[in-house]
């Protein structure tokens, strides 16, 4: 398991490039702040403190750049504009975990600044380099106070954000990390108390930063990451200002699963499929914002997300609309499908604000002949919108070098199939439906979308035996509702590949004469790890000369519980 994780986080290509890059910087400026520290013949006094200062000079360099790194990756608009142009040249789709990677730096170089300064203040007391205690250094100047209170702030976002605490308690993860903001006042000014001096009194003056560049001998470091935090700053000012803009809660469906579908209605939202937004509603809290992925497509009249009541904040908006789990009063039971529509009847639904969109877009789906969309319970989400996104475009005939679609999902019980089920139902009535172009299909087989459920849970005999009977002579599948039949255990992925890639060789998988020419099938999974693995694992096996399976992980986004967030929050 360790190897493993050493592996995939140190030694695939990209990562490996990316880690000598980043640490490389990271002991790099380390090194330069040590060397300039104690090479400066101004500062031959401090100099006398030798390992302790050095160390602590070097580290507060680095720790600075880190300041201004990590909120780069939170610039969404910023990204979500140069991620079609510049994908080729970083990952644009993993700035979470890029963030993650920043802060993790950010705490293990915030330890090596703080112990070398504690053992710094303790020596200039005990040498009397200067004539102060170390509690004077402390707590009554200013570099000694923003440390310890960024430190605080520190220890308060760190362990808020570790899962466990998300998932229990999602404000405290919520509001702590409204914090930062502190901490980046913190870190702009920490260098006022001017303790890096060649003078034994500090040389201040009345104007930010409040020191003198004359004897204060600084890195002068604020100039320079202070810009990330003025263009975040303002792309947060914009976020507020796009989020007010008209919107309107025009209709909520539950679904007999018991997922809420919420349409809402926004003029100026432009999106693609596969992205995905925040959403605020102001009576149940001003202040926060929950990433649901969108399930409409982009040629819908609605923008729609699919929330299921599992958390504080859905069960708290399902109470609301009096669809909740929670509320007496509703009457509703799973299994039935309710319909609120405030132009029929004299339901009132709540103010809805929504920011976005973010996310990767999926356009290069249509730039493969054959699309592999593999989604692991929840991790279906994304794949609603592209699936209808799909289907608009096959109506249109405008699917580009796209010919077949392959769509996986594996869920581990059957419940779970519940809230997606009527929107496959209405795809899959639509392959029936041959109102498109005559030219399209000419070049499309008959089953240009398949679908393929698999359950993975273990079947009981009472199960079994209802599933035999329900199932003998029916056109639909009796768990699912669909033509497609549902297939019991885990996929073969090399097995499924394999076949596949044996299909388009032979030239029985796509009509036409160019079917045995090479084949780009792109694959794109959401889900575990683990799977994950096992899927790449299958594509690289069976990429050939006539061939080329690609692999690419969509990113979900909370989906379906705001408090199971595993990478994404709206402050950064």
């Amino acid at each position: 398991m360790g190897e493993s994780w050493f592996h995939r986080e140190f030694l695939t290509p990209r990562r490996l490039v990316f880690n000598v890059l980043f640490y490389g910087a990271h002991f790099g400026l380390f090194a330069y702040g040590w060397n300039s520290q104690a090479t400066n013949v101004k500062l031959a006094g401090l100099n006398t403190l030798k390992y302790s200062v050095w160390a602590s000079r070097g580290a507060g360099l680095v720790l600075a750049f880190d300041g201004g790194l990590i909120l780069i990756p939170m610039l969404r608009n910023i990204i979500r504009v140069v991620r079609p142009k510049l994908t080729w040249l970083f990952p644009a789709d993993e700035n979470i975990w890029f963030h993650r990677q920043v802060a993790y730096s950010l705490a293990f170089w915030a330890m090596v600044h703080t112990t070398a300064h504690y053992v710094n203040f303790i020596n200039v007391e005990r040498t009397q380099i200067r004539k102060q205690t170390a509690l004077q250094i402390h707590y009554t100047q200013p570099g000694g106070i923003t440390g310890h209170f960024m430190l605080l702030i520190m220890l308060l976002m760190y362990t808020t954000a570790h899962k466990k605490i998300r998932n229990q308690c999602f404000e405290a993860f919520w509001y702590t990390h409204h914090l930062a903001f502190f901490f980046m006042l913190g870190l702009y000014t920490h260098a006022t108390g001017c303790f890096v001096r060649d003078s034994v009194d500090p040389d201040l003056i009345p104007t930010f930063p409040f020191y003198s560049t004359e004897h204060c001998l600084g890195y002068l470091s604020w100039r320079f990451i202070i810009w990330p935090g003025i263009i975040y700053f303002g792309e947060r000012v914009w976020r507020e200002i796009r989020a007010r803009k008209a919107t309107r809660l025009s209709k909520v469906l539950v679904h007999p699963s018991g997922a809420m579908e919420l349409r809402i209605v926004k003029p100026s939202f432009k999106y693609t499929a596969g992205q995905w937004l925040f959403i605020q509603i102001p009576e149940l809290s001003r202040f926060q914002w929950h990433p649901f992925t969108i399930t409409s497509a982009p040629e819908d009249p609605y923008v729609s997300i699919h929330i299921r009541q599992v958390g504080d904040f859905t069960r708290a908006l399902g109470d609301r609309l009096g669809v909740g789990p929670s509320d007496p009063q509703s009457g509703i039971t799973r299994g039935d499908f309710v319909e609120l529509d405030p132009t029929v009847s004299s339901i009132t639904l709540p103010q809805v604000r929504i920011d976005g969109p973010y996310g990767a877009p999926a356009e290069d789906v249509f730039n493969n002949e054959v699309a592999v969309l593999v989604g692991a319970g929840i991790g279906v989400t994304p794949f609603a919108s592209i699936l209808k996104h799909i289907w608009y475009r096959q109506r249109k005939g405008k699917l580009g070098s796209l010919r077949r679609v392959e769509f996986f999902w594996v869920c581990r019980d059957a419940p779970s199939f519940g809230w997606f089920q009527s929107l496959l139902q209405e795809v899959e009535a639509a392959q029936a439906d041959r109102n498109i172009p005559i030219l399209s299909m000419l070049f499309q087989p008959a089953n240009f979308l398949r679908i393929n459920v698999y359950l993975t849970q273990k079947i009981g005999e009472d199960m079994l035996w209802n599933i035999a009977v329900n199932d003998a002579g029916a056109d639909y599948d009796p768990l699912t509702l669909l033509r497609s039949r549902t297939m019991f255990g885990r996929p073969d992925w090399k097995t499924i590949f394999g076949q596949m890639r044996q299909a388009i060789e032979s030239g029985q998988y796509l009509p036409g004469s160019t079917s045995q020419l090479k084949t780009k099938v792109g694959t794109y999974f959401c889900g575990p790890g683990v799977l994950a693995k096992a899927i790449k694992e299958a594509c690289v096996e069976n990429t050939g000369s006539t061939v080329e399976f690609s692999f690419a992980k969509v990113r979900h986004n909370c989906l379906l519980n705001p408090r199971s967030w595993l990478i994404n929050f709206h402050l950064l």
